[in-house]
């Protein structure tokens, strides 16, 4: 009784294993597709991925990398292979390019790419946007708490005034910085030529004085509390800092404005570059566009998505109508010397500040 009592037992567990293969295999045969994106945390409200698996029965694999040097260090190895979609930097995705890790768009599938903002559109690093879609963009800001800051501040030359001694906030990227020194001098963020550099390398010294903080993560809080009363700030740190405090002030340089793009682009031999079209349409939608561009804090890339924003948001999510195309300047790739020119003088710099 108790064997044939066993062998029940057994055959009823066979069947609800079977019977749960049978179910799990019939899952990912509907379900199995997936969409391999490769970017940085935090670019997308996780409703909007929940809402782009359930509309296309497409899983998304959400991968992060830490810096665009990171990213295309492990496209390279991958041979332009592995990943669906990635959204980096324009710098980097000139490189990516160049080595033929991208491949163009079918544009076909794609019907909302009409409702990208043009003012992003034939960049230098796709001059006849084949390969890119442009998703955020950023420009470098002064920005002060005028409650505890007395001199006027319309560029970056007013930095240098002592009335800021040991109270101003920088990022920590060495192109951004030292490009701000070359601007003071009305020269190009990309200059090549070796004494402008040792020029504004001289003068980036001078402001050593003024720096209380050199930080790139959450500048904005340290404003916010008082550590500093004055910053330059990624886009995304203007918009959290005066949404926390409305009376802040915002100055686009005088001098002249930097600033760079993300993009989507498919690799060149992604896995499923048709999932990674229907994404870009998805996200280019401008109701759910608008979502995003209000979670992520850069400035909105699509100009049918601007209506959509919120008013709470929309003075910082959408650039300043007083800002044209030609009062701005792109940070470029340049050669290695150039380059070592660069992290040279702001080497010196960030060890005289310590």
């Amino acid at each position: 009784m108790k064997n044939q009592l066993k062998r029940i037992v057994c055959l009823l567990l066979c069947l609800v294993m079977a019977t749960s293969a049978l179910m799990l295999s019939g899952c990912k045969k509907k379900n199995g597709e997936v969409l391999n994106l490769y970017t940085w945390a935090g670019m997308f409200p996780d409703e909007v991925i929940r809402e782009f698996e359930k509309e296309t029965g497409i899983t998304v694999n959400y991968v992060n990398f830490d810096s665009d040097e990171t990213m295309l260090q492990k496209l390279q190895a991958a041979g332009g292979g592995e990943y669906d979609l990635i959204i980096a930097d324009d710098y980097i995705i000139e490189v990516a390019i160049a080595e033929g890790l991208v491949q163009k768009l079918d544009k076909s599938k794609i019907p909302s790419l009409g409702n990208v903002n043009p003012i992003y559109q034939g960049q230098f690093f796709d001059p006849t946007d084949e390969y890119t879609v442009p998703y955020g963009a950023g420009v470098q800001t002064i920005v002060y708490n005028p409650a505890k800051v007395d001199i006027e501040i319309n560029g970056y030359e007013d930095l240098w005034n002592y009335d800021l001694e040991d109270r101003l906030g920088i990022i920590d990227n060495y192109r951004v910085m030292m490009g701000m020194s070359l601007k003071t001098f009305g020269f190009s963020y990309n200059t090549t030529d070796a004494e402008e550099l040792m020029e504004a390398g001289a003068h980036l010294m001078e402001l050593a004085p003024m720096i209380r903080l050199i930080k790139n993560d959450n500048l904005q809080d340290d404003l916010l509390s008082g550590e500093i009363d004055a910053a330059i700030m990624y886009t995304s740190q203007v918009t959290m800092a005066k949404m926390a405090d409305p009376s802040l002030e915002v100055v686009f340089p005088e001098e002249g404005i930097g600033f760079g793009i993300m993009a989507m682009f498919v690799p060149s031999e992604a896995p499923n570059s048709e999932a990674a079209h229907k994404f870009i349409e998805f996200i280019l939608q401008p109701e759910r566009s608008a979502k995003c561009f209000e979670y992520l804090g850069y400035y909105c890339t699509n100009s049918a998505a601007e209506q959509y924003i919120s008013e709470e948001y929309r003075s910082f999510l959408t650039l300043p109508a007083e800002l044209k195309r030609e009062d701005m300047e792109m940070i470029q790739n340049v050669d290695s010397v150039t380059d070592e020119s660069h992290l040279k003088y702001w080497t010196a710099f960030k060890n005289f500040c310590d």
